[in-house]
């Protein structure tokens, strides 16, 4: 079993074209994610897919691997697939689809993130989720919230706060998704071969695919957080976390 960590990344972001490419302390923001991955302890390899020129250079020119992949992909998720296929990835291989817009990524993340899918023969999805400590991260649509049972397997994914509180008290705790993956390359594939899902269409959750369809997902919460660079004006905040590691 070999465990592939791979970056989708797509020039053409609506909100922030270029993103990938991006400076966060002078360096390119692809460079900061891949360069963190490579540093988790289970992780034998760090692959980006990209479906541009300009980020396959970036990432060849700093050392790191890349491979081209179609434009067409429907999500970043099909694009890891896509990738995986053309690495060669055996059924039982475990790929990590590792977000490429989240700069400050605990390497420590994705060895816990592969730890539900290393027991039992079934292929297996997980993901990561982080408590949510500010009250503005619980009610902005950007940042996804996700409840799961008391197994850990999620129950539903969504832009609106969940679980709402009824009663208005403060005695919950409330979840919010990072958008990290890990899969057995086998249920990668039924996940990219999946047709899009109707709530996956109304939240833009790509993961609302699977539940959909009736299959699980392992959420594994982490004491990391990983935030994200949705638009330019992200750059600061995430250069000021940084200069505080």
């Amino acid at each position: 079993m070999r465990i592939f960590a791979i970056i989708p990344a797509r020039y053409g972001s609506k909100r922030f074209t270029g993103k990938p490419l991006a400076p966060i302390a002078g360096t390119p923001m692809i460079q900061h994610v891949y360069q963190r991955a490579t540093q988790a302890d289970n992780v034998n390899a760090v692959v980006v897919a990209t479906d541009d020129q300009r980020i396959f250079d970036a990432v060849t020119n700093f050392g790191g691997r890349c491979v081209m992949t179609r434009s067409a992909n429907r999500s970043g998720t099909d694009r890891v697939a896509e990738a995986a296929h053309m690495l060669g990835l055996a059924p039982d291989d475990i790929v990590i689809n590792v977000q490429g817009d989240q700069p400050l990524l605990n390497p420590h993340c994705l060895d816990a993130l592969i730890q539900p899918l290393k027991t039992g023969s079934e292929p297996r999805m997980s993901t990561l989720a982080f408590q949510i400590a500010q009250p503005e991260e619980f009610l902005n649509p950007k940042d996804v919230k996700v409840v799961f049972d008391q197994n850990g397997q999620a129950l539903y994914f969504s832009r609106a706060p969940i679980p709402a509180n009824r009663d208005d008290d403060d005695g919950h705790a409330a979840y919010k998704h990072l958008g990290v993956y890990a899969y057995h390359r086998a249920f990668l594939d039924r996940f990219a071969a999946m047709p899009t899902g109707r709530l996956e269409q109304i939240e833009k959750l790509e993961q609302l695919r699977v539940l959909e369809h009736g299959l699980p997902i392992q959420v594994v919460i982490t004491p990391y957080d990983s935030p994200e660079v949705d638009l330019p004006t992200d750059i600061d905040r995430i250069e000021a976390l940084l200069n505080m590691e």
